[in-house]
């Protein structure tokens, strides 16, 4: 698997609360999206990026991080012939990506996402 673009997500209960601190004062001002219950912040200086999670809408997990790769397919081959525990099935999610969560051996939910969109 190839990693692009790995990125926290943050457990927040309400996010705007949350903007306020991290996009107005950590200054990560660029909203790159928000759904209503997950919202990506980024500096428009240093491309530092966060992203804001209170829910996940189609998942019983919420990840500890998602990682961008350009073959999902791939990586979830590759992660089910390892072993590793999927959490959520591999899924063409209705506002623009595939993913699946796999859990890391320590038990770490990542979620594993490429852009259809």
């Amino acid at each position: 698997m190839r990693a692009i673009r790995v990125i926290a997500d943050l457990p927040v209960p309400d996010i705007g609360p949350a903007r306020e601190f991290y996009a107005d004062y950590l200054g990560l001002q660029d909203e790159e999206f928000n759904l209503g219950w997950v919202a990506r912040y980024t500096s428009p200086d240093s491309g530092a990026t966060v992203q804001l999670v209170t829910r996940d809408a189609t998942a019983a997990e919420r990840p500890a991080i998602s990682v961008h790769t350009p073959d999902v397919e791939q990586a979830y081959a590759q992660a089910r012939a390892r072993g590793y525990e999927i959490v959520h099935p591999l899924t063409t999610e209705p506002w623009g990506v595939r993913r699946f969560f796999v859990r890391a051996p320590d038990g770490t939910v990542v979620n594993i996402v490429q852009h259809t969109v």
